[in-house]
């Protein structure tokens, strides 16, 4: 088997990057996280793997990259990484998608019970030594909307139907989701506001894809239920941030679990760190233990594909952005 050349865009003392001994024996491999080393060692390079937040190294190495077949991002999100040279290159790039779906589905419905139990009022209580009875509610039979019904969308469809809540879906192919036994109905993006008007929880798990910026407005929270809960574990701008703290402020809807924002860090005295309404992460719902040994195995699983000739997988969609 001919021996494969691997530039690797990160730190070299990060602990997942020693599953990079993985890999053939026969492999290649440079770890890197300075500019200029992987400028020296981008022409020779077959395949890059770029870690979390290293775009600005792969954007000074990937026009010198000539013999270039592939590059993998650790990330899901690829949207630093669609700079004008990449965008107009044939080269194949892949990402992280589906390594975190499980620990955000997992967000997704604790989002669902922190409203459905009022966490927010238990906590007061206790803090007060106060001894208070009220009624809970429960989710099951409740319905959760799902805005971009990828693999985060559908782990979050799987953990929300075991619990007995009633699930539909928005994606941009409905056709795709024909059949899915864990969702009782699916929508197109011209169909969401029929969606969400049936919603009591919404999960957005939409990409940062430029036809889908500011996909929920005013508009979108005009219709939602009063009782309604919007939980974003996709990213921050697919929601209009504006409308949203008007919502919330106006008790328009109920409440809101946020894991991800516009500018991130949320800047000091940001109206979200003060809404009773939205619980608030500071975009770590899928940081577990080992998340980031978690991408690399999708990243090792690809380049076994890559190397045998095999189809790859997690393909990104560079016109679409994700």
């Amino acid at each position: 088997m001919p021996s494969t050349t691997l530039l690797v865009l990160g730190d070299p003392s990060a602990s997942h990057l020693k599953l990079l001994a993985r890999l053939p024996e026969e492999t290649n491999i440079t770890v890197t996280a300075d500019v200029e080393k992987a400028r020296e060692h981008a022409p020779d390079a077959d395949a890059i793997l770029t870690d979390m937040g290293r775009a600005k190294l792969l954007m000074g190495a990937f026009p010198l990259a000539k013999k270039l077949k592939w590059v993998h991002s650790l990330s899901a999100g690829v949207e630093t990484l669609l700079f004008p040279e990449m965008l107009a290159s044939s080269v194949p790039l892949t990402n992280g998608r589906g390594a975190y779906k499980r620990s955000l589905a997992e967000f997704v419905v604790y989002g669902c019970m922190f409203f459905a139990k009022d966490t927010r009022r238990l906590l007061r209580q206790q803090a007060e030594g106060r001894w208070e009875q009220y009624y809970m509610e429960e989710i099951h039979g409740k319905t959760l909307g799902i805005v971009g019904y990828g693999e985060i969308g559908r782990a979050s469809a799987a953990a929300a139907s075991a619990l007995g809540m009633k699930v539909l879906a928005m994606r941009r192919r409905p056709e795709l989701s024909a059949g899915d036994s864990y969702i009782q109905g699916v929508y197109g993006k011209d169909q969401l506001h029929e969606m969400l008007k049936q919603c009591d929880y919404i999960c957005v798990a939409a990409p940062n894809a430029k036809d889908a910026i500011g996909l929920i407005g005013a508009a979108e929270f005009a219709v939602m239920k009063p009782n309604a809960v919007i939980i974003n574990v996709g990213r921050g701008p697919v929601i209009d941030e504006a409308a949203m703290i008007d919502a919330l402020q106006s008790k328009k809807i109920r409440g809101a679990a946020l894991d991800v924002f516009d500018v991130e860090p949320l800047p000091a005295g940001h109206a979200f760190y003060s809404l009773e309404n939205v619980l608030l992460s500071p975009h770590c719902a899928d940081r577990v233990d080992g998340w980031l040994e978690m991408a690399m195995e999708v990243f090792l699983d690809n380049f076994e594909r890559f190397t045998t000739g095999n189809e790859l997988i997690n393909i990104v969609d560079k016109k679409a952005g994700y």
